[in-house]
């Protein structure tokens, strides 16, 4: 059974979706294409990639299925319907990403752009071991991680109920590394959002 935080998630962005779009087109500064494209040249053509938390399947999607065999995961049916038809090419399941369970191995790269800060943040630590499994030897791991110091967060967002949760940096490095990957990469980067300046963790990790 889903998590009731994470069924918050998924009933809010069922909702949101076409909102959630137009909003993320207004972010100023946003690192993801420059993150993004660190995985992608990392990556060979025709690599096994898996999207964890996928939404509408714009822009990240459908950019990493132009180059790999891309599977997209998402909670929202609203959003799986809609990456269906955006990235028609890519491998679209309705999940709840942190009750995944996957063969080991079975991906050469993991991607999840922004939506670990939904996840509730004492699942993340199985999530990574999860990741670190799902991932070949060697494969990348590239994720944009909260950075308050937030147990659980619910309330109005975008004119949906949702739920936020993260750890601060170190406490997510050292998750990331009991799990068993090698931080490439590590760094907080500050951007603005609508609302005002935010920070995330972006990360990228080798298994």
């Amino acid at each position: 059974m889903t998590d009731p935080r994470v069924q918050i998630v998924a009933d809010g962005y069922d909702a949101i979706g076409a909102t959630f779009d137009a909003w993320r087109d207004r972010i100023v500064g946003d690192p993801r294409a420059a993150w993004r494209g660190e995985l992608v040249k990392r990556l060979p053509p025709g690599a096994r990639v898996l999207d964890l938390g996928c939404g509408s399947g714009i822009p990240d999607t459908q950019l990493l299925a132009d180059r790999f065999r891309v599977t997209g995961v998402d909670a929202s049916p609203e959003q799986v319907r809609r990456a269906t038809l955006a990235v028609p090419s890519a491998e679209i399941v309705c999940a709840d990403f942190t009750e995944l369970e996957l063969e080991p191995g079975s991906f050469e790269g993991v991607a999840a752009f922004y939506s670990l800060n939904h996840v509730p943040r004492d699942l993340l630590a199985p999530l990574f071991r999860s990741v670190r499994g799902w991932l070949v030897p060697g494969g990348l791991f590239l994720a944009a991680l909260g950075t308050s110091d937030t147990e659980g967060w619910t309330g109005e967002w975008l004119g949906a109920p949702t739920f936020f949760s993260s750890f601060p940096p170190p406490v997510n490095t050292r998750l990331l590394r009991e799990a068993g990957f090698e931080l490439l990469r590590d760094e907080v980067v500050t951007f603005r959002e609508p609302e005002g300046d935010v920070s995330f963790q972006w990360i990228l990790a080798r298994a």
